[in-house]
């Protein structure tokens, strides 16, 4: 194992262990915790079972959307398998990544379908992660509750957001500028490796260019699908952690709609920079400190946020685990073809 893992996968357990041994502990004490959540009453008990239930049965219509032929049950079973691998592998994401090839090119897809679908279902979930902290803070600020670090992350997200959707506007315009659109991306990106001693891209403008041919009819057919799908999938994920805050009675004179969702989109943009598996640690810290700044009960919303993260982790691991113990009974009755690879637009 390299220095810079070992590094990291220490990092990653510190904050960990920082968050649920001395930080959560002084935001409130954990019997407090414990006495709230034994509050809960059967009908949110069930309230919080749907919404979970509804969470996960919604993450696969963007795969429906993104890969033609994928069944529903298929697209069900591979988000879950492969969800459940980034929460609990160091460096989950290229995991689960590695994992949903894996598994389709075993199922008969072709690498082409593949790379297209990896991409735009990633794609689409990384607009969305950049979009929601604009939104909460219009949001907020109609409401009158601004924040300056959420102000700050949506900021830097208009800035990010404009340039991906910009440089990807351009590249399905026309083969040549996918292909100018690739060079640069390319070497902007070699660079930023390079700042972290890695080694350059694998791809170039030539990817683009097919990924250009690959993408375009699919998008002009299915964009507005792939758009919906992504965004309920998204919205889900909030929709149980509203609920959460109100299961533990964290009321809206408390923390409304709007400042949950303000404090979810913040910490979800935050996540998504690959410090410990899943965020662990991250996503707890971030929306308890954010939840009680706006007003929370400290034990009410460390329970809350905690029943939260359990309702979002633990059933996708467990489903996941049964998912790959059925992955095979989908594999093609005749041999897949052995298709070269096509590049791919991630490092």
């Amino acid at each position: 194992m390299s220095l810079r893992r070992i590094l990291l996968a220490v990092t990653g357990l510190a904050v960990v262990v920082a968050t649920f041994v001395f930080f959560l502990p002084t935001i409130a004490d954990y019997g407090d915790v414990w006495e709230a959540v034994k509050q809960l009453s059967a009908g949110w008990i069930v309230l919080l079972v749907a919404v979970t239930a509804l969470s996960i049965a919604v993450t696969a219509p963007p795969w429906m959307a993104a890969l033609p032929g994928i069944r529903y049950v298929q697209s069900l079973e591979l988000t879950q398998a492969t969800t459940a691998i980034s929460l609990v592998v160091p460096g989950g994401t290229a995991a689960g990544v590695a994992t949903s090839w894996a598994v389709l090119r075993k199922w008969g897809f072709v690498n082409r379908d593949i790379t297209r679908a990896i991409t735009l279902t990633s794609l689409w979930n990384q607009f969305f992660n950049l979009l929601f902290p604009i939104l909460a803070v219009f949001l907020l600020t109609a409401t009158g509750a601004e924040t300056a670090l959420l102000a700050t992350a949506a900021f830097v997200g208009v800035a990010v957001l404009g340039v991906v959707l910009t440089g990807f506007v351009l590249a399905l315009m026309s083969d040549r500028l996918a292909r100018d659109v690739g060079d640069l991306a390319a070497r902007l990106c070699t660079w930023a490796k390079a700042k972290l001693h890695r080694g350059p891209v694998p791809w170039n403008g030539v990817s683009f260019e097919r990924f250009r041919d690959s993408a375009g009819e699919l998008l002009r057919r299915r964009w507005h699908v792939l758009t919906v799908a992504s965004l309920v999938a998204s919205l889900s994920v909030f929709v149980v952690l509203l609920v959460s805050l109100r299961a533990l009675n964290v009321p809206a004179a408390e923390v409304s709609a709007v400042e949950a969702f303000a404090a979810w989109a913040l910490v979800r943009l935050l996540a998504a920079v690959p410090i410990t598996p899943g965020g662990v640690g991250i996503v707890e810290l971030g929306l308890t400190t954010s939840l009680v700044g706006f007003g929370g009960d400290n034990a009410r919303v460390v329970a809350a946020v905690l029943v939260y993260r359990l309702l979002t982790t633990l059933p996708t691991i467990v489903l996941g685990l049964l998912a790959a113990a059925t992955l095979r009974r989908h594999l093609p009755s005749e041999p897949v073809p052995d298709v070269p690879a096509a590049p791919t637009l991630g490092p």
